[in-house]
């Protein structure tokens, strides 16, 4: 018997020892987890830092340089809301950011920079802080040309894929280990006959003739497969699509090698419906809209739809800028600066496109907008207003609500979110 009760009440101390450590690890976890729940949603925001030199006559729509570089706020899950929470200044116009697939590293186009002879740009490249969400410089080298005004990260993680609207170019960076940026492993130039001044699809009454000047290089990004790379020029009226070899970080015209869109229009920017079937052109000076079919295998797009971006009767100028297809597939959302709307329309089950309706800015030339991680809001970045307005989006009805809250940013050009709370 005293065999058995000593047996017994070591037993129930073992058992209290692991209740005991048990309870730690849970705690210990729930306090972790606790701490992540505590880390902020960030938006960080590029600008125009300094004014466009050099430029032609016919470029229109210069920004002053009202913005300082970077701009960091804290935004609040709840209700959208932006509080200012750092910055880091930059007088060379960052007016593209990008975040590789982890959002521990950020990539600016830096715009108005002049490097060289060849009054070459810049990209630049970040840490992210995963606690605080602050920038940390790692290195800057030759964006490859004059202008760049886009950027994007290739889905291998180990290319910065660079748009250079000036200099007609689209440049290849290599990701080095650290997350820094090599020189350029690929440098394409875009050549042909520039398009004329007057859109084939202008509404009545328009101006709208910025981009008919020169070439001019204005996106680019790979599809959701990673073996092609796609680039749209604004000038010469066409999206290009290129083989890309991931070894060598180099492009190879594809076949067909382009797609050509209606003379003057502008292709300015695009975006791939959530199936990769489906890719949606926003033209700057038709202010049009064109869902092309997209073969993977081959990267051949083939046109199936063309729909105005504007209200039915709509007369005068308008300068599309950004187009996003809503996480769930189910909206298409386009800017128009001049007319200063978002532009809504929804999906059909084969792609199409149908009108909704459209939703002010509250704020002059939106030169871009972004959804939060969850989709409930919408930013828009008023350039010419300096500021961003907010609006909750109504997933089921695809409309926008204005929520009567803004954040003052000289210039906006981009807004680009990191939840903070989702890094262990």
């Amino acid at each position: 018997m005293t065999v058995l009760r000593h047996t017994n009440v070591s037993f129930s101390n073992k058992l209290a020892v692991f209740a005991a450590i048990f309870s730690l690890i849970v705690a210990s976890g729930l306090d972790a987890q606790s701490e992540a729940a505590k880390r902020p949603l960030m938006a960080y925001v590029g600008t125009y830092t300094s004014p466009l030199q050099n430029m032609r006559d016919t470029q229109v729509d210069l920004p002053p340089g009202n913005g300082r570089g970077i701009h960091l706020f804290q935004v609040d899950r709840l209700t959208g809301a932006m509080t200012p929470s750092g910055l880091h200044e930059m007088g060379t116009s960052p007016s593209a950011l990008a975040f590789n697939a982890t959002r521990t590293r950020l990539y600016s186009a830096n715009e108005t920079e002049r490097i060289g002879d060849d009054e070459a740009g810049s990209v630049s490249a970040f840490s992210v802080d995963l606690v605080d969400g602050s920038l940390k410089l790692l290195n800057t080298v030759n964006s490859g040309g004059k202008g760049p005004a886009h950027l994007s990260v290739h889905p291998s993680g180990r290319f910065v894929l660079v748009a250079n609207y000036f200099g007609g170019s689209v440049a290849v960076l290599p990701i080095l280990e650290d997350g820094s940026l090599g020189e350029a492993s690929d440098i394409e130039k875009d050549s042909g006959k520039v398009g004329p001044t007057r859109a084939t699809n202008a509404p009545p009454g328009s101006f709208a003739f910025s981009g008919h000047d020169q070439i001019h290089a204005h996106m680019i990004e790979s599809d959701p497969s990673g073996k092609f790379v796609l680039h749209v020029d604004l000038g010469l009226d066409k999206i290009y699509v290129w083989k890309f070899d991931e070894r060598k970080g180099q492009l190879t015209p594809n076949n067909p090698a382009a797609v050509s869109l209606p003379p003057g229009d502008g292709p300015r920017h695009f975006h791939f419906h959530p199936n990769g079937r489906w890719l949606y052109s926003l033209q700057e000076e038709g202010s049009t809209i064109v869902l092309f079919d997209y073969d993977s295998r081959k990267g051949r797009l083939a046109e199936r739809q063309t729909i105005s971006s504007l209200p039915l009767g709509y007369k005068g100028s308008n300068f599309c800028s950004g187009i996003s297809v809503s996480g769930d597939g189910r909206f298409v959302y386009v800017g128009n600066r001049l007319h200063d709307s978002i532009g809504i329309f929804s999906v059909g089950e084969s792609g199409e496109l149908s009108w909704v309706g459209d939703e002010w800015t509250r704020g002059n030339y939106p030169r871009s907008f972004n959804f939060d991680p969850t989709g409930e809001f919408l930013y828009s970045c008023n350039q010419r207003a300096d500021n961003i307005a907010i609006f909750r989006v109504d997933k089921k009805s695809g409309t926008l609500n204005f929520t009567g809250q803004y954040a003052a940013v000289g210039n906006p050009s981009i807004i680009v979110f990191h939840d903070l709370a989702d890094e262990e």
